[in-house]
């Protein structure tokens, strides 16, 4: 598997293996990206590398968090996890959790293990860890479990209108 994005271009959004909502944000953004399904979910980091045929570090995952019970779009890579903690000190909220499906949902359109990191029903404040640029190529849900799509770190976090922070949990 090559670590680089393929040409390949973008379906219509009618026969994209993409969710609907988020090809058609591909195209608002005039974004071409090569779209793959896969039979089986890819609901987690880790069925996502395998059927990428990638590191695990180089998925993307879309985790939404509720700082002050408001939604926030965290950017993380599938090896690592978010410290709560740094995540509540970069937001200067007075508390941060995991959001539940039913917000997730709400507030962006896709079920958990398939949401993308842009093109979401609702605008969020999105925080990308710094760990993802470490990559030429990560791979993201393309607002299916099923889905997944290439990009480099650096146009994802700008396509999601991101800032780069570090609130990924240290290892000893």
């Amino acid at each position: 598997m090559s670590d680089s994005a393929s040409s390949t271009p973008l379906e219509t959004a009618t026969t994209s293996p993409a969710h609907p909502r988020f090809a058609e944000a591909l195209a608002e953004l005039g974004l071409t990206v090569e779209v793959r399904r896969f039979p089986e979910a890819t609901r987690t980091a880790a069925e996502a590398a395998a059927a990428v045929g990638c590191e695990l570090s180089q998925i993307v995952k879309s985790l939404i968090f509720t700082a002050d019970s408001e939604p926030v779009l965290v950017l993380m890579d599938g090896s690592a996890r978010v410290d709560v903690e740094r995540l509540r000190a970069e937001l200067g909220a007075g508390t941060v959790g995991r959001a539940d499906a039913e917000l997730v949902r709400a507030a962006t359109g896709y079920a958990i293990g398939g949401v993308p990191p842009f093109g979401h029903r609702t605008r969020t404040r999105v925080l990308a860890d710094r760990g993802l640029l470490a990559h030429d190529t990560v791979w993201a849900a393309a607002g299916t479990p099923h889905t997944v799509f290439p990009l480099d770190p650096a146009s994802l976090i700008e396509y999601a209108q991101g800032r780069v922070v570090d609130v990924r949990e240290r290892t000893s």
